[in-house]
């Protein structure tokens, strides 16, 4: 499992215990209450499974 290093983006979405955090490769990822972070969104060459042209 590869180790991340999160910083919190805070948004006005905290009041209801949804946190948005960066990752070291400039990803977004988002957290609902207690549930684990996720991926907000996959590249745009990881959706279509090929090589970009």
């Amino acid at each position: 499992m590869p180790n991340y290093y999160f910083k919190e983006i805070w948004t006005p979405l905290k009041l209801f215990r949804i946190s948005f955090f960066r990752d070291d490769e400039d990803r977004v990822w988002i957290k609902f209450g207690t549930k684990p972070r996720r991926l907000l969104r996959r590249q745009a060459e990881d959706k279509s499974g090929g090589e970009a042209v």
